[in-house]
């Protein structure tokens, strides 16, 4: 073929796949492979390395075969300089622009490595004008004349450590997703991982869908919020709504979560708790004002956590503290990120999907739902470090309240 660069790739890359998807993808972006080199490691714990040669019909085409191997942590052996052009309009690219990855990433520019700030997939990297520092930008926050790297020349991604294969804690969960594990166990792994991550000081993400409130965990995840477990919570206009509706009549979605029947004129309940925060201003003055006395979002404005809510075109209201505009939704759960040190996701394809497209691949993520398929739509789309769990999210959350809580 008419252009060939060579690259390597470290890891355990032959009992994960890696390399198997490494040579699909060549094939599939139409070019072809030849391995240079195969050193596998000899022992459980020891990685392998791989040395391939990458060939393309033109520049172009290798370009885009090199940026997509990226993905899976592939680098050019010889990655050279940084193509750096200006944006020709604010929220465009120059065309031939850099598909960031989730892989924490360094560019070299004047003849240094810099490091990308804010790993992202599906963005571009902006370098400042003094080329000492670089940061991921998504193509909408893009402004006219930033200087944005262009091509795979001079750019790598670093894969994050590998997990220890035999250490008790969450090794289990490594596996394939599936409903037949010791669901106690499962807990108790993640717990271990909760305290940890507080013993450092970082922060627990939880992104919750209305089930959370739909199977009766509302009073498992106060007490997860008051002990400290929850320090930041993305959600959308249901979970939220759902739970003040809970607080203030009892009900979820009109039915009497203390009893499992409908109630008389429930189906009203969700949009006159929403009318009443509306009345209040916001969720936070609901609470002062004394309106709003229980309930998640209540112990999560009582207790000085952080949430963002994210609305959709199908919300009732919405309640006043919803993003209306996607963007600036990003953009909030963007600023939230910084300090996190795990994420559990539960009951929401959508807000796990998002969430998962806006974190560095170094952040450990748990996923739990009753569906197996959101665990996999979440992988396939990029976060290949989420592992799940199927089950009951009521069951989940209240075992998980129990070994954290007491």
């Amino acid at each position: 073929m008419g252009d060939t660069e060579t690259v390597e790739v470290r890891g355990h890359i032959l009992d994960s796949g890696i390399l198997a998807r490494i040579l699909d993808d060549v094939l599939e972006y139409g070019g072809d492979y030849r391995i240079e080199r195969l050193d596998v490691g000899r022992e459980h714990e020891d990685e392998s390395r791989a040395l391939l040669s990458i060939g393309a019909d033109d520049a172009e085409q290798l370009s885009r075969i090199l940026m997509r191997l990226q993905t899976h942590g592939a680098n050019a052996v010889s990655p050279g300089e940084t193509v750096l052009r200006a944006a020709p309009g604010d929220g465009v690219f120059p065309d031939d622009f850099y598909s960031t990855t989730n892989l924490a990433t360094q560019v070299r520019t004047e003849g240094r490595w810099v490091a990308v700030d804010n790993p992202e997939m599906d963005c571009g990297i902006v370098v400042a004008a003094d080329r000492l520092s670089a940061r991921t930008v998504p193509v909408s926050d893009v402004r006219a004349g930033d200087l944005v790297v262009c091509g795979a020349d001079g750019v790598r991604v670093v894969q994050p450590p590998a997990a220890d294969r035999d250490a008790d804690s969450f090794g289990f969960m490594s596996s394939s997703v599936s409903s037949e594990k010791p669901q106690a166990l499962l807990v108790r792994q993640i717990a271990e991982q909760l305290r940890a991550v507080k013993a450092r000081g970082e922060k627990v993400l939880w992104v919750g869908g209305p089930a959370l409130v739909h199977t009766g965990a509302a009073p498992a995840m106060v007490r997860l919020v008051e002990a400290g477990y929850v320090d930041v919570l993305f959600a959308g206009n249901a979970l939220a709504a759902h739970d003040i509706e809970s607080a203030l009549f009892g009900t979820s979605l009109g039915v009497d979560l203390s009893k499992g029947h409908g109630v008389p004129h429930g189906h009203e309940h969700h949009i006159r708790a929403i009318n009443k925060i509306r009345a209040a201003g916001s969720i936070a003055k609901a609470v002062s004002s004394g309106v709003l006395t229980g309930g998640i979002m209540h112990s999560l404005v009582a207790n000085d956590r952080r949430f963002v809510l994210v609305g959709s075109v199908r919300d009732d209201g919405p309640l006043p503290d919803v993003y209306t505009d996607v963007i600036d939704g990003q953009r909030a759960m963007r600023a939230e990120l910084p300090g996190v040190g795990f994420v559990i996701m539960v009951a929401t394809m959508l807000h796990s999907i998002a969430t998962g497209n806006i974190l560095p691949a170094a952040i450990p993520l748990v996923c739990v739902d009753i569906n197996p398929a959101t665990v996999t739509k979440l992988a396939d789309r990029g976060s290949a470090q989420a592992t799940g769990i199927v089950t009951d999210i009521g069951l989940f959350t209240e075992q998980l309240a129990d070994e954290l809580c007491g």
